[in-house]
């Protein structure tokens, strides 16, 4: 699609029109999150939220904050910040489809990855939805069952199918 070279930034409130447009491209209407939740996001100070663009076009975006291993964060919820913060929550990664195969999410979780790393954070952790589990186990997660039925429910807004995931972030 986009043929210049990508820019991974921090993702800001000028961004939330692109992001959007991704997220409908990518989900369709039903997993939609409005401007308004991104915008609140952004503003929690656990947010290390990224954009990658190209030629001023927002093509990708990672939406991901600081939090604690088993913690869900529900569809269309907060980032609820935690005073010891132990795992890089992942919410939401979406890459437009014709900028598919491209490497471009590879390209947002590299540095992401290393810089929870490098914050001391010992886990990083997701939903799976949408068929993305085999996905997300070639990047090393694995599926882990939640004991905390608010977290199961949390879990559920999701819809069937939804899975939670972590990784170990080794040193």
């Amino acid at each position: 699609m986009l043929s210049s070279t990508p820019l991974v930034r921090p993702l800001a409130v000028q961004d939330l029109p692109g992001l959007l447009a991704v997220q409908l491209a990518c989900y369709g209407a039903g997993f939609v999150e409005s401007r308004e939740v991104f915008a609140a996001r952004l503003a929690s100070p656990a947010n290390c939220s990224l954009v990658l663009e190209r030629a001023g076009v927002v093509c990708a975006y990672l939406a991901a904050y600081r939090s604690l291993r088993g913690k869900v964060t529900p569809l269309h919820g907060g980032f609820e910040a935690v005073p010891q913060p132990d795992t890089l929550y992942l919410h939401d990664m979406a890459v437009l489809p014709g900028c598919a195969g491209q490497g471009l999410a590879r390209a947002l979780l590299q540095p992401m990855w290393k810089e929870a790393k490098a914050r001391g954070l010992r886990h990083t952790a997701l939903v799976s939805v949408q068929g993305s589990q085999a996905y997300w186990e070639r990047q090393g997660y694995a599926v882990q069952a939640l004991a905390d039925a608010a977290q199961r429910e949390r879990l559920a807004s999701y819809g069937g199918g939804a899975v939670y995931m972590v990784r170990e972030l080794t040193p």
